[in-house]
């Protein structure tokens, strides 16, 4: 029996008390008694955010809810909303039905760590930078997808990103093939493989619900860890669902994306093709417009121009509930498929305004070291490990 039958034949023979939401508040942030957790809603998300509300109470932690209208990816979060996580609480839960909104003064004047680091964001510098929050975002979130996707084995996962982790070490260039007609070299030296397990109890830690991912961003060029190495080089052919910038959909037509030395040079497909250009292309002329106007810093608007081009990450779904449904939050996740994304990195070397997630069917994926060995990890969607 393959792995995904394992797992799903596992959860349907685990019975809990718990539901998904004491499971969250428990498990994957373990809430502790008196601890501050601010959950940030939607009109759309009132259900889900209401769930996790009476699910810190259970455990005497200390809830707060508040909403603002949905917010895409070129919109500020409201101010309410960025005074309340600049309070600094215990844990912050992100149940956005699009996303969460940017931070204008931030992104305008980043707020900056002790070594330097720069994040445009004040939930990115409490949760990345000072390490001093903890956090969970669905973006996307629905009532069905929680129940289904989110009471999972979360000691496997850890388990498998772990194993992953160790085979990533090393590692030069990721080659990813899959029969849609994707083939793609993906330079890694130096970077490491971050994951999304599950595992959100310590400060500084957070992902999505559902969880179940490992991630690597592709080495940039023209930046200080990328050096002379070239980027990504070869096709994307992304045939499962594509993030755009007012939300998700499933790919009707097959939207091939053509890179050299990192950047996208060429979009085509169908209409979700046209989209997604139109996407990158208002990314690109927002970030001189942001510029101008002061809400970028002098000499980023090109950089962000740049990077609406890039691409951002390479993953691999390992949530054994999850599938591919049009919704990025759980397709991503879904196990036979990896996920590319264009735009923003997480190695805070290519900053962007975008961050737009796409998904790969049964892809192949193979690890290329120094020494010239190889390590298959997935063969047409299956984990080799």
């Amino acid at each position: 029996m393959s792995i995904i039958k394992d797992e799903i034949e596992k959860i349907k023979k685990t019975v809990t008390a718990k539901n998904p939401y004491d499971t969250v508040i428990q498990d994957v942030l373990k809430v502790k008694k008196d601890e501050t957790v601010l959950i940030i809603a939607n009109p759309a998300t009132v259900e889900i955010a209401q769930g996790f509300f009476h699910a810190v109470n259970e455990v005497k932690g200390k809830p707060s809810l508040i909403f603002q209208n949905d917010k895409t990816s070129f919109d500020n979060a409201e101010p309410s909303v960025l005074a309340a996580i600049g309070t600094n609480p215990d844990v912050a839960i992100s149940v956005s039905n699009i996303k969460l909104g940017k931070d204008p003064q931030a992104t305008a004047n980043p707020y900056k760590t002790e070594n330097g680091e720069e994040y445009p964001h004040i939930f990115d510098y409490l949760l990345d930078g000072k390490k001093s929050m903890r956090a969970v975002w669905t973006p996307g979130i629905t009532v069905d997808m929680m129940n289904r996707t989110a009471c999972i084995d979360y000691v496997e996962l850890k388990n498998r990103c772990k194993k992953l982790g160790k085979i990533f070490e090393g590692a030069e260039f990721v080659h990813v093939t899959a029969p849609g007609g994707t083939d793609l070299m993906v330079p890694v030296k130096g970077r490491k493989l971050l994951n999304d397990d599950g595992d959100f109890s310590t400060p500084g830690s957070g992902g999505n619900i559902p969880a179940g991912e490992v991630f690597i961003s592709p080495l940039v060029p023209g930046t200080e860890a990328g050096g002379d190495t070239k980027g990504c080089e070869g096709v994307i052919v992304y045939d499962g669902s594509m993030t755009f910038y007012d939300g998700d959909s499933i790919l009707n037509i097959p939207i091939t994306c053509k890179l050299e030395n990192g950047f996208v040079t060429e979009v085509t497909g169908g209409a979700e093709a046209e989209r997604l250009l139109h996407t990158i292309s208002d990314a690109e002329k927002r970030a001189i417009e942001y510029e101008k106007n002061g809400k970028l810093p002098s000499g980023k608007g090109e950089v962000y121009k740049r990077n609406a081009r890039n691409i951002g990450e390479l993953g691999i779904g390992l949530n054994p509930a999850a599938t591919i449904t049009g919704n990025m939050l759980e397709d991503e996740k879904a196990f036979r498929t990896c996920h590319f994304a264009i735009g923003e990195n997480y190695d805070n070397d290519a900053p962007s305004l975008i961050h737009l997630d796409g998904v790969v069917r049964y892809p192949t994926i193979t690890l290329k070291y120094a020494d010239g060995s190889e390590k298959i990890i997935l063969d047409n969607g299956e984990l080799k490990i």
